[in-house]
């Protein structure tokens, strides 16, 4: 066979990676809406885990955080609900009643209805309290109307507070949802509402053992992805409790005066091949920066056809306060990172973007999966800090990640004004899979005004 010459095969490959090369084309941008902060520990994204997104047919969702002016932190918050057609948005309700501290995030079915989860205060008068968790059924052709409240049914009486760290997850194509949330630091309470439209199944989910701590406890784990396909449910989040290294602890104490600093280093994941049938498996952990006083952030969570859960995260190796007294060879890095998991092993790692001390500074922040009707899977991620060059980034990016893992080249996406923080209309929460990418959060130089943004991949 005679060989093609080495520029005519250069030329072939390059030809190959340029049509594999996402083009993305930003169709909207602009804002929804802008908010005073609250002072209250959360915020708009809060709920980072889940999404404030939706889109159901020709309307996309969206819901908001208003700050009561005459309210105090911390119940001091109400929901709003925003839709978009082709006019453009509206608010179309907000909670005349409920006082609430967090966000409250969406679910959807393809043909509707929209879900919203909200988590009233039952003392309103009080810091703190207890807290009721609801969820309300919007009809998705008139928003407006008044929305059926549904009361999720749990095992026993869980002691419910402002502080939910809750999740809101849907099958869409199977219509049916799941709501967990924390009680405590010892475990989350479920509830599973079935395609009939019952509270069919409910649990707990027990956190990780900390046995290897000083002193041993359970690690909470806080603002998870979840998601749900065909009644298997699977959870990734990251440990929340106070610092468990006495050590540490009491050198921070002199940093900052506090008793308490939250350790956020562990990402660990659990799933169950049948909620309503099966308990949920031992804990896997899938990331860790326990050696240097690191942070680690979920990112988003997917579950591809064959059963594979493709999960993102984010990485920072160490906190410079300690680095001088506890490891002073460690460098510093902030990364981007990828891993393929099935029946609880991974199968396969990968780090999207890494920014290295002494070496690079473009810092990847978080990222979130997109998935096409033809099931292509993409990141879309934002990036900061300074190029090889010294010049300044600020900027989203986008990947596709193809079947067999391999990782294909980031494209800067044109917007006006990137996105620091995002929620996506995530087939997570019921939003079908789309050629569309649909962004809701904060951008760069926007202040407390929570935007929107419509690309096309080409």
């Amino acid at each position: 066979m005679r060989r093609l010459p080495v520029v005519v095969l250069c030329l072939i490959l390059a030809a190959v990676a340029a049509a594999n090369t996402p083009r993305p084309v930003v169709e909207i941008e602009g804002d929804v809406y802008s908010y005073r902060p609250a002072d209250n520990g959360a915020g708009p994204m809060w709920c980072h885990g889940s999404t404030c997104l939706v889109r159901i047919g020709e309307t996309v969702f969206a819901s908001g955080l208003e700050t009561l002016a005459d309210a105090e932190p911390l119940n001091n918050c109400r929901w709003m609900l925003f839709a978009r057609t082709d006019r453009g948005w509206k608010k179309v309700g907000f909670d005349e009643f409920g006082r609430t501290r967090e966000p409250c995030p969406l679910a959807g079915f393809a043909d509707g209805p929209l879900f919203l989860s909200a988590n009233p205060t039952l003392a309103p008068n009080a810091y703190a309290g207890p807290a009721q968790p609801k969820v309300l059924r919007f009809d998705a052709g008139d928003p407006t109307r008044v929305p059926q409240t549904l009361r999720p049914v749990w095992s026993g009486q869980p002691k419910f507070t402002e502080h939910s760290y809750r999740s809101f997850a849907a099958d869409g194509p199977g219509r049916e949802l799941i709501l967990m949330q924390n009680v405590g630091y010892t475990h989350a309470e479920w509830s599973f509402l079935d395609r009939d439209g019952r509270w069919s199944a409910q649990g707990r989910l027990v956190w990780p053992w900390g046995a290897e701590y000083t002193k041993p406890q359970p690690i909470r784990i806080c603002y998870p992805n979840v998601a749900m396909k065909d009644r298997a449910v699977h959870f990734c989040g990251v440990s929340d409790i106070i610092e468990p290294n006495e050590t540490w602890r009491a050198f921070k104490k002199e940093l900052t005066g506090r008793e308490w600093d939250y350790d956020f280093r562990r990402l660990f994941y659990t799933w169950t091949p049948d909620v309503t049938s099966e308990p949920f498996r031992p804990w896997v952990e899938i990331a860790g920066r326990e050696k240097t006083c690191g942070w680690v952030t979920p990112g988003d969570l997917w579950i591809a056809p064959d059963g594979d859960v493709h999960i993102l995260w984010t990485e920072r190796a160490l906190d410079e306060r300690l680095r001088d007294r506890f490891f002073p060879d460690a460098r510093q890095s902030h990364s981007l990172n990828y891993a393929v998991v099935r029946e609880g092993e991974v199968r396969t790692r990968r780090t999207l973007l890494a920014a290295e001390e002494n070496i690079s500074n473009e810092r990847p922040g978080r990222g979130r999966f997109h998935v096409t009707p033809d099931r292509r899977l993409f990141v879309f991620f934002y990036v900061s800090g300074h190029d090889a060059t010294g010049r300044s980034v600020s900027e989203n990016r986008l990947l596709e990640v193809g079947p067999d893992a391999t990782v294909g080249p980031a494209v800067r996406v044109p917007l006006q004004k990137p996105f620091t923080e995002f929620f996506t209309a995530t087939v997570r929460a019921g939003s079908p899979p789309s050629k569309t990418l649909e962004l809701l959060g904060p951008r760069h130089g926007g202040g407390h005004t929570i935007s929107y943004a419509r690309i096309r991949i080409d």
